[in-house]
């Protein structure tokens, strides 16, 4: 089952667009923080906005990525870059909105990557992982390229990865028992977002090893 058959091109080509802007936003924000020139900015939006799907594309083989065959996929972080550019204190100022179509868009990208690469072939569980990585291979190559440890990694920063998991794993799920359908996508795509939300707003994060014991210093 494709993706094109639960929603229709045009309404999920708007989907895919405002969540590869807000990513771009994400990216670009980093960019500026640690102060890199304009095309720094424009990188790290272009890696932050389509390296998932980027990585989800080149995996199942589908080629050319449609990062590269859609325009509107590849001048969108452009766009996000100018207005980073020139108007990144405001931005800055709304971060807290951003934070709100970010959770959103990884909820869109885990459920739109785990379909995609079941139509192209794969069992439910490479499906779901390739969900994942859709929703956060960008925010991981883009912290990479700013030599920061990967948001993803790191155990002082609220869930992020699991939301992605529970939206991918309930395509799945749905899937199997054939289900899928624009409703139950939908509610995966709402359950993954209310996650993020939820742990942003509460602070959840995952547990360290257990008995943890070191004498080295907490990075």
């Amino acid at each position: 089952m494709q993706l094109q058959q639960l929603f229709s091109p045009s309404v999920q080509h708007t989907l895919d667009v405002i969540g590869i802007f807000v990513f771009a936003i994400s990216g670009a924000l980093l960019a500026v923080r640690k102060n890199f020139d304009v095309f720094g900015i424009a990188v790290l939006a272009e890696v932050t906005a389509l390296g998932g799907g980027l990585f989800r594309d080149l995996v199942i083989g589908a080629v050319p990525p449609a990062a590269f065959t859609d325009l509107g996929y590849f001048l969108t972080p452009l766009i996000a870059t100018l207005v980073v550019f020139f108007l990144h204190p405001h931005v800055e100022r709304i971060q807290a909105a951003v934070l709100v179509f970010d959770a959103a868009g990884l909820g869109l990208f885990a459920v739109s990557g785990t379909t995609k690469a079941y139509s192209y072939g794969l069992n439910l569980t490479a499906s779901a992982a390739l969900g994942l990585a859709t929703a956060v291979g960008g925010g991981v190559l883009r912290d990479v390229l700013a030599n920061e440890v990967p948001s993803l990694l790191r155990w002082d920063r609220d869930l992020y990865a699991v939301p992605a998991i529970v939206g991918a794993t309930m395509v799945v799920l749905c899937i199997h028992y054939d289900v899928l359908t624009p409703f139950t996508s939908g509610l995966a795509v709402v359950t993954a977002f209310v996650l993020r939300l939820l742990a942003m707003r509460f602070h959840w994060r995952a547990p360290r090893a257990w008995n943890r014991r070191s004498t080295v210093a907490e990075e």
